[in-house]
């Protein structure tokens, strides 16, 4: 038995030790916290003799406790404001769509927004995405649907005309406010920039507002078996709120925040990036840049090697990439770490190019990540591990909005060929590159047992009955669990604090009734969580335990 003379804080006894590092289960049955750090394992004897009299000491009756699970890939500020609206995820044609927005309507006050999310694409089938596909329904009221990308939002015409919006407009990024032959505003806004066009027009949550729903979507969070997340923006006021509910001690997961690096961006505004890094409070702080080098595939603003089957998808979001370039080799230069939003083939090796080029003129060594990485070909796969870039991956975005048939939107603008090769998480970890997942929160759903088995499984989560999309690219089981864990904690540049069941580590914990690596991919989303602790403190806790 490892162990040190203070008395801890946290005891937890009866377990099954799974340390993904391993691959196995350690011999110890228990172990004990202090100072928010694991302190002992050893048997139940062991470790109970540690405990004082104020020590809380749990009994799990078996269950597997793994390393904290860790999002790599989340927006937990915007996500907790963008699903406070009408859930559209569900509706998978017009009619149903038309349906949802209908009952909508009909519980609004007089002259209020309608705000609406989870849109998919393939909804409109072979019918163009806008506004007037959806008439009457949205006929004189202000209504802002985001689709399923939050790249793409579709706005009304009332809402389109209280914005004063009413034709194209320039942007400094490749953002789009989508007209017609004549010149009319189809509804169809593409990127932040255009959105926020009509966002700003409509009536903002107070920040008692975002507050709750934030606090509200981080609970839920700790509840399925989180401990941490990459939060991959700092808009607004996120940093405000993650500091208020830090100080309050109800920030529930360990956040490690990203702000954004757009288009534009002038040596002065790199310098504020620069010098934000490492702020931050207990259990959040400030750590890289995130960027984007392309939008969507299903939108059309990806960046291909070769247009997609409506010619769309052909320009970087940096209208001058050799920009991108320069700003990564600044923030290289500066020792900070970045995340690239990059999802076509074009976008990845360009991002991988700028990686290359900024390690080649020298300065410290940092780990650059990639995010999303929806389709590339075998030679960019292989750049990977090389330049110790790390596979940022959400592969609920293939099982949730693809289909094995390539029938799907994504699919059918690709084709046969790109689309078959799809969230290639295999060959990546086969080709040595560390493949750490994420949600992508609130594009596809939280729960990090749903991520690893749709890593495993590769099946939309609402129906497992169908087929799966590209199952030779699927993770084994303690693959998919050291994604959230030990190469989460690779990607933050923690793998000497987090990631593991060790002595000196992180007490970040999950507990779950079953083995998350043995549990059939099938049934492991319904696994039930037992418990979740951050830092030695107790953040969900079953009724049963």
């Amino acid at each position: 038995m490892h162990s040190t003379p203070r008395r801890p804080e946290l005891v937890l006894l009866d377990a099954r030790l799974l340390d993904p590092a391993t691959g196995g289960f350690l011999p110890d049955t228990a172990l004990a916290v202090t100072d928010g750090r694991i302190s002992a394992l050893g048997d139940d004897r062991e470790i109970r003799a540690l405990a004082g009299p104020g020590t809380p000491v749990l009994g799990l009756e078996g269950a597997t406790v793994t390393p904290g699970l860790v999002d790599a890939h989340l927006h937990p500020v915007h996500g907790a404001e963008l699903t406070d609206g009408l859930d559209l995820s569900g509706c998978a044609d017009l009619d149903a769509v038309r349906d949802a927005l209908a009952r909508a309507r009909r519980d609004l006050a007089p002259g209020a927004w309608l705000h609406a999310w989870g849109l998919d694409p393939n909804a409109f089938g072979d019918r163009p995405l806008t506004a007037a596909a959806l008439s009457p329904v949205l006929d004189d009221v202000p209504a802002l649907l985001q689709l399923f990308d939050a790249h793409s939002m579709l706005a009304s015409p009332r809402a389109l005309e209280l914005a004063g919006v009413d034709g194209p407009r320039a942007f400094d990024q490749a953002a789009e406010v989508v007209c017609d032959a004549q010149g009319r505003p189809t509804g169809l806004l593409l990127e932040e920039a255009a959105c926020e066009l009509v966002e700003r027009a409509a009536p903002r949550p107070t920040r008692e507002e975002q507050r709750e729903r934030l606090a509200r979507a981080l609970r839920g969070m700790a509840a399925a078996g989180l401990t941490g997340g990459h939060a991959m923006d700092a808009n607004g006021d996120s940093l405000a709120l993650y500091a208020a509910l830090d100080a309050a001690g109800e920030l529930p997961l360990r956040l490690r925040v990203a702000p954004w690096c757009q288009p534009g961006a002038d040596a002065q505004a790199l310098r504020a990036l620069v010098e934000l890094q490492g702020s931050g409070g207990t259990l959040w702080r400030t750590a890289g840049v995130k960027l984007f080098m392309d939008g969507t595939i299903d939108n059309g603003t990806a960046w291909l090697e070769r247009p997609d089957c409506h010619g769309e998808s052909t320009h970087a979001f940096w209208p001058d990439p050799a920009a991108y370039t320069h700003v990564i080799g600044e923030l290289h230069r500066a020792g900070v770490p970045t995340a690239t939003h990059a999802i076509g083939d074009a976008a990845v090796r360009h991002v991988l190019d700028s990686v290359e080029k900024a390690r080649g003129d020298g300065g410290p060594g940092v780990r650059h990540r990639v995010e999303h990485i929806e389709t590339v070909p075998d030679d960019t796969v292989r750049r990977f591990a090389a330049l110790d870039v790390i596979a940022s991956m959400q592969p609920t975005h293939c099982c949730d909005f693809t289909r094995a048939d390539h029938t799907d939107n994504w699919s059918r603008r690709l084709g046969e060929e790109r689309a078959g090769r799809a969230w290639r998480c295999r060959d990546l970890w086969d080709a040595g590159a560390t493949v750490a997942l994420g949600s992508d929160w609130p594009i596809a759903p939280y729960p990090p047992l749903a991520v690893m088995a749709g890593a495993r499984h590769r099946r939309p989560g609402r129906d497992l009955s169908l087929p799966p999309h590209g199952p030779e690219q699927a993770l084994t089981g303690i693959e998919a669990l050291r994604g959230m864990t030990v190469n989460a904690a690779y990607a933050a540049g923690e793998e000497r604090d987090a990631g593991r069941l060790a002595v000196g580590f992180r007490a970040d914990l999950s507990a779950f009734a079953q083995d998350p690596v043995a549990t059939d991919a099938t049934e492991l989303a319904d696994v039930a969580v037992q418990l979740t602790v951050v830092g030695g403190r107790v953040t969900h806790r079953a009724a049963d335990v």
